[in-house]
């Protein structure tokens, strides 16, 4: 296999040697051709210059040119005409010479000249890419000109900032909102602990045991949460096949409490569809979006949870009005609508980012849309496997 010419040096100075060395042969080339063909030509025209008859018939039978001196024989004196070629060739291998040299001169300066121009964008982004940094994220190439292909490159350098900017400011939130959490039930612990216990009694004691429990419990879901969320980002090991219908059907049953507690009517409409991925994952997926819609509902709410094979996954449920502008930022953690951090001890405020999170993971999409008469409708699709063969027809839950 024939190998590639490999230069070192600069993009710069390899552009300059290979273009300005391909454009020096090519001249040269030419010019060697054409002095040969010149030199062919000056020789048929002394040949023709010198023969002349001794009858008087003139050089080159051009009239009305005078009639070419005619010696003895007929011929210009060879001495003569071989000096007269010798110039002439002197001559034309000078000039051809030295066109040669100043060709070869200005096609290097030219390509030198013409490649730093094209490179000029390259060292733009080169330098822009030197300064990053997570301070200096902000910063763009912002180039102009024509759209070509260093343009796109820029444009492309520029998109990936952004994605890289809007991550690191996402990651900062999410540090900030989980520090602020783990902190909070650490200093009501410390807090009962320290004033609580001071003057023990058995009335304060027993109540400081159940502050504790609680701050404790908060703590235990949101590091659940947190460590299923880094689960659900870091992909799954392995696929199996779950039948996503069996385990609507197991949360249904574990929340029924839960919904008859807060006197919400569950509605399920399920037909079998089998996915491959982590069925414990998935168990926490469908938990999640039943939770948040029980427990973001009011009294005399109800919940509809659908499963097909067509439109995937959806939980629509009633409740406060959601402004559709601000959706999108429930999938975000320790996000609510009213306020960024939650307070409340029924959750970590990690559960549609863990949907999100596991549906990612699953190679899925999910999508959130504000009711018209309040409340969310979640669809989750996932890439579904072949149906299972039986069929479970459509039930109804009421507290």
């Amino acid at each position: 296999m024939v190998r590639p010419l490999r230069l070192g040096g600069s993009v710069r100075t390899r552009m300059t040697l290979l273009y300005g060395g391909v454009f020096t042969v090519i001249t040269l080339g030419v010019l060697i051709a054409t002095q040969q063909f010149q030199q062919s030509l000056v020789g048929k025209k002394l040949a023709n210059f010198a023969k002349v008859g001794t009858d008087g018939v003139v050089c080159d039978r051009r009239p009305p040119a005078p009639p070419c001196p005619a010696n003895t024989s007929g011929q210009l004196p060879t001495d003569r005409r071989a000096e007269l070629r010798q110039s002439l060739v002197s001559t034309q291998r000078l000039t051809t010479l030295i066109a040669i040299a100043v060709i070869a001169v200005l096609a290097f300066a030219v390509c030198w000249w013409l490649t730093g121009r094209l490179l000029r964008p390259l060292h733009r982004i080169t330098a822009t890419a030197q300064r990053l940094s997570l301070s200096t994220l902000h910063e763009r190439i912002a180039m102009t000109g024509p759209k070509d292909e260093l343009k796109e490159l820029a444009d492309t350098f520029d998109a990936m900032l952004d994605r890289l900017e809007h991550a690191v400011a996402s990651q900062r939130r999410f540090v900030a909102n989980a520090s602020h959490e783990l902190r909070t039930p650490l200093a009501i612990q410390r807090t009962a602990i320290e004033i609580g216990l001071s003057d023990p009694s058995p009335a304060k004691v027993a109540r400081i045991r159940t502050e504790l429990l609680r701050a404790t419990q908060r703590s235990e879901r949101l590091i659940e949460g947190l460590l299923v969320l880094a689960q659900g980002e870091r992909g799954l090991d392995a696929r199996t096949p779950v039948d996503l219908a069996v385990v609507v059907d197991q949360v249904i049953g574990e929340h029924m409490p839960l919904a008859e507690s807060r006197q919400v009517r569950i509605a399920v409409a399920a037909h079998p569809v089998t996915v491959a991925g982590d069925e414990v994952l998935l168990t926490r997926l469908v938990a999640n979006l039943v939770q948040n819609a029980i427990r973001h509902n009011h009294p005399g709410g109800h919940v509809l949870i659908e499963l097909s094979p067509d439109t995937g996954l959806v939980v629509c449920n009633t409740g406060p009005d959601v402004p559709a502008d601000r959706v999108d930022e429930l999938f975000e953690p320790f996000r609510r609508l009213h306020r960024d951090r939650t307070g409340s001890s029924d959750g970590a405020g990690l559960g549609l980012s863990i949907v999100a999170a596991i549906t990612k993971a699953h190679n899925g999409t999910v999508q959130a849309t504000a009711n018209p008469d309040g409340g969310l409708s979640i669809t989750v699709v996932l890439p579904a496997l072949t149906p299972a063969p039986t069929h479970r027809p459509q039930h109804h839950a009421e507290p």
